[in-house]
């Protein structure tokens, strides 16, 4: 309900301001064809009400209410009532009628599409009968120098103003949409790269290295005995090993650098442009850190990570080889003790 009433005052404010300037402008050029006509004296009234007072308290009203939405969508078919209104009231003279009309079916398109355009003309349709009950039918075909002049401020400025609310509101949908796709991309629980999206990065980085034959290095990390962490101290605490883990990658990382959480206790990292050694320096480091950190409602807690290391090589095929010569010097790190780095055995057995 609260989001509804957040979504309805947002709709609120976007008509508010190109209502002003309509029917402010508006009001003008609908002054200009009644000029030379004779009506009664409330007519005058009924439209400076209408250009001047009525945007303000159509605001007032959808604001204040239970459903802003609702409310706004209300006020503009009375705008739309409106139109009708003083189109038939001006005798139909081509231009100001054209002008008005015109204006109502862009604003009904923009605010509701083609059901608010289909509601909106029945709207003005009523308007119009309105105004020939009140003031007769007739029709003028006639459009003196002046109404033309009046027309125009409304023909320039209010499609720029409604082209303006439109475009910001474009330029909130795309940031939404960044935002949305960012968190399509990202764990919730830790922030890093979820499985899906680290995987397409390391098919890319696997290709760019192939190509252009540069240097790159995967770790894969696995928090030691995570499960009987959950099961000794509960889930909570589990979380809060995985956020504080997400953390040291953040902190030992560059930039450049690509960390995703690839499984429960699983985090996986691409290391662009770096050297196999240079990659078990940095990650050695992080492990001895993370060891030595304590939670402070467990301080008898203890945690350590097995890491497996595997650079690029030109042997292989596909991303899946790389990853898999990882995941074997991951599994050798577990079998050999755990709290450890290891290396790609094919590296260690062309490095000796």
């Amino acid at each position: 309900m609260e989001n509804q009433r957040g979504k309805g005052l947002s709709f609120a404010r976007r008509i508010y301001r190109p209502r002003i300037i309509g029917l402010g402008i508006g009001c003008f050029s609908v002054a200009a064809a009644l000029y030379p006509l004779q009506i009664p004296g409330w007519v005058w009234g009924a439209l400076i009400f209408n250009g001047f007072a009525w945007p303000h308290l159509a605001y007032q009203l959808s604001t204040r209410s239970e459903f802003p939405y609702q409310a706004e969508r209300r006020n503009i078919l009375y705008d739309s009532l409106c139109g009708g209104f003083w189109a038939a009231a001006t005798q139909f003279t081509p231009l100001t009628a054209v002008t008005i009309l015109s204006m109502m079916v862009m604003n009904n398109f923009a605010a509701g599409g083609k059901r608010m355009f289909i509601r909106g003309a029945m709207a003005q349709v009523a308007g119009v009968g309105l105004a020939w009950l009140l003031l007769g039918v007739s029709f003028n075909g006639d459009v003196s120098l002046t109404e033309v002049y009046a027309c125009l401020p409304m023909l320039m400025f209010y499609p720029m103003a409604l082209g303006m609310v439109c475009y910001r509101l474009a330029i909130k949908l795309s940031e939404h949409k960044r935002a949305l796709s960012a968190l399509s991309r990202t764990d919730s629980l830790t922030g890093l790269l979820n499985h899906g999206s680290w995987k397409d990065l390391l098919h890319l980085k696997f290709h760019k290295c192939q190509q252009q034959q540069a240097q790159a290095t995967i770790a894969l990390i696995d928090i030691d005995h995570f499960k009987q962490i959950n099961d000794t101290h509960g889930h909570i605490i589990g979380d809060t090993v995985l956020r504080q883990l997400s953390l040291e990658l953040r902190r030992n990382l560059r930039k450049n650098d690509l960390a995703g959480r690839y499984g429960g206790d699983e985090f996986c990292v691409i290391l662009p442009d770096m050297p196999l050694e240079q990659a078990a320096l940095i990650m050695d480091r992080m492990r001895e850190v993370f060891s030595n950190h304590r939670n402070p409602e467990i301080p008898e807690l203890r945690v350590s990570l097995s890491i497996g290391l595997a650079p690029f090589r030109p042997a292989f095929t596909d991303a899946a080889m790389w990853l898999n010569a990882a995941d074997k010097a991951l599994y050798a790190a577990k079998d050999t003790g755990r709290n450890r780095v290891n290396v790609d055995e094919y590296m260690i057995a062309h490095s000796a």
